[in-house]
């Protein structure tokens, strides 16, 4: 399933990753391991936050896949999944059989 990855990072554990230059390790890592269809790095809400688009093959990847960024960052993490055009447009070709 696509699911969209919202990672909002602590700011004080964010400060301190690039200060001893460990976040761009982490990110780097996350990615390789993720293999994300995207990944955008912006802020919300006044923090440092990643929203990364990739496909969970199963439920058991969300600890892998959270845990450096709670232990490391101290963020906040949310999973939604999420359609492409080509998902919607299936779906609604399914509506009134």
């Amino acid at each position: 399933m696509r699911v969209l990855l919202k990672a909002r990072m602590d700011t004080e554990k964010a400060n301190e990753a690039i200060r001893n230059g460990t976040l761009g390790k982490l990110i780097q890592e996350s990615l390789e391991q993720i293999k994300p269809e995207a990944a955008y790095f912006t802020s919300d809400q006044g923090k440092r936050t990643a929203y990364i688009v990739f496909d969970m093959q199963d439920s058991s990847q969300m600890p892998v896949i959270s845990e450096p960024f709670f232990l490391q960052l101290g963020a906040e993490i949310t999973y939604t999944p999420v359609m492409n055009v080509d998902d919607v447009q299936k779906g609604l070709a399914q509506l009134g059989r």
